[in-house]
């Protein structure tokens, strides 16, 4: 890696380079055409200034001749309509036209004209240079041998190759303690990544005065931190199931027991009156019916953690289930006094049948099981923004505060005294909690002691539109 950044960073050097002198050519190329253009521009306005325009120019012209030599500079007097009128280089009559020499052009409109090209007379490239007199309206021209940076070159080409050199011999100096910096902060990080072997460690990586490699190592301990995470998910996970099997292991025990016990007591005869074999029997029924329960709730929470499960959905009819649930509860809220509202609209929703019934059987049923003599039961349900709002209220015992975080909890009783007596599994609102996340709803618990319960649900649904028969059929197309 050091290796490849060297070279890189080399390259990219090189190229910088080629890049300045490129540069530098043009940006000296031009000043120095600046320079020139302005030197002759001035010549010309000092020989305008003494030069006698009422002599005899071509006399005046010829004085100059040997000056011009001096420096191979050409000195030309051009007419307003571009006739030659005298020249140090040539004769006059033996000249062409000035009129559209660009630079002759340019200074008839603007005052003074510039121009480079290759001259046919002199057979090379020339600078020339346009001014327009002021008084007399002629035009006077110098022009001198030009080849721009060309003949420089020679001069600045030792020069530019020592440059060249101590720029290469200082920008591998520096590269090396750049890639030092560079490399040195990874091999920290990756040093620390190393010890994370076997049981987790906290990373430390120390702040690098490069951004990106600040990035990568903040990145790093991010990617550490979730693993921590995970890993202490993992581990709470894994003491959730210990508990639950522990539990459950408990709770089924407990029924098989007493199912064994009564079941050899009449199997050896020990009971022979007929009426206490019956209340022998009519308990091994409800132990029975109890385990039953409570492995359907193991199983349906199972299912619900199991989120790679098929989960089977058609239309429900809440309406028609709010009612059904309902009668189910009647002869139990009867027997205690206690009075069931239910207010539903003609909803229907696409989903699984079995989970929205346990959903609100648990509820209902709660509200009913753990209520007073007398009491009172408010099931509401109704839609808005695409969400389905379950109410279910009651007016009985309540829930102390300090058990309003562990309710949805497996196997959790507020009072186990009751939950027994009332047949509870301890996994109803657990199972509740479980569904309402299937779907991505929320609950909401309000509850004082003596005071009553309220349960608040809220789901997203898909409405179920048109004929139930219509919709069954074209899903199962």
């Amino acid at each position: 890696m050091r290796k490849a950044i060297v070279i890189k960073f080399v390259q990219v050097l090189l190229a910088a380079l080629a890049l300045n002198s490129v540069i530098f050519y043009v940006a000296a190329s031009s000043m120095m055409l600046r320079t020139v253009r302005k030197d002759m521009l001035y010549t010309l306005e000092s020989i305008d200034s003494i030069l006698d325009y009422e002599d005899d120019l071509e006399t005046r012209v010829k004085e100059m001749e040997e000056i011009a030599g001096l420096n191979q500079s050409r000195l030309t007097f051009i007419a307003e309509d571009g006739t030659v009128l005298a020249d140090t280089g040539a004769e006059e009559e033996d000249m062409d036209n000035h009129l559209k020499r660009e630079e002759v052009a340019q200074a008839l409109r603007e005052g003074q004209g510039y121009s480079t090209r290759y001259s046919d007379t002199l057979k090379e490239n020339m600078l020339y240079v346009a001014y327009r007199s002021p008084e007399s309206g002629i035009v006077l021209r110098i022009a001198v041998p030009f080849s721009g940076m060309q003949e420089y070159l020679p001069m600045l080409l030792p020069a530019a190759w020592l440059s060249f050199a101590v720029a290469v011999l200082v920008s591998l100096s520096v590269t090396d303690r750049f890639v030092t910096s560079v490399i040195q902060p990874i091999r920290d990080l990756s040093n620390e990544m190393m010890k994370v072997r076997g049981e987790y460690m906290d990373l430390h990586f120390e702040p690098s005065p490069y951004p990106e490699i600040n990035v990568i190592g903040a990145t790093a301990v991010k990617m550490s931190n979730n693993v921590k995470e995970y890993v202490e998910q993992i581990e709470r996970e894994k003491k959730i199931r210990q508990e639950f099997f522990s539990n459950a292991s408990h709770e089924l025990k407990t029924p098989i027991t007493s199912i064994q016990g009564y079941a050899e007591l009449l199997e050896n005869d020990i009971i022979t009156d007929p009426a206490m074999q019956k209340d022998f029997i009519r308990r091994i029924k409800k132990e029975a019916v109890h385990m039953t329960s409570l492995i359907n709730d193991i199983l349906m929470i199972s299912r619900l953690e199991a989120k790679e499960a098929e989960i089977s959905f058609s239309p429900v009819r809440v309406a028609v289930l709010v009612e059904d649930i309902r009668s189910s509860l009647e002869p139990l809220a009867a027997n205690q006094g206690i009075f069931l509202h239910t207010d539903c609209p003609p909803l229907r929703i696409y989903a699984n049948p079995q989970q929205i019934r346990e959903l609100f059987l648990n509820l209902m049923s709660n509200a009913v099981k753990y209520n007073r003599p007398g009491g009172q039961v408010w099931v509401t349900v109704r839609e808005e923004d695409d969400h389905m709002i379950l109410k279910v209220r009651d007016n009985g015992v309540g829930i102390p505060e300090e058990s309003l975080d562990r309710i949805f909890e497996r196997f959790y009783r507020v009072d186990k005294g009751r939950s027994k007596k009332q047949g509870g599994t301890g996994l109803g609102l657990s199972i509740v909690k479980h569904i309402v996340n299937f779907y991505h709803g929320t609950i909401q618990v309000r509850s004082k002691v003596d005071e009553g319960s309220e349960f608040l649900v809220t789901l997203p649904i898909q409405k179920v539109e048109g004929d139930e028969e219509e919709i069954s059929d074209s899903l199962s197309r």
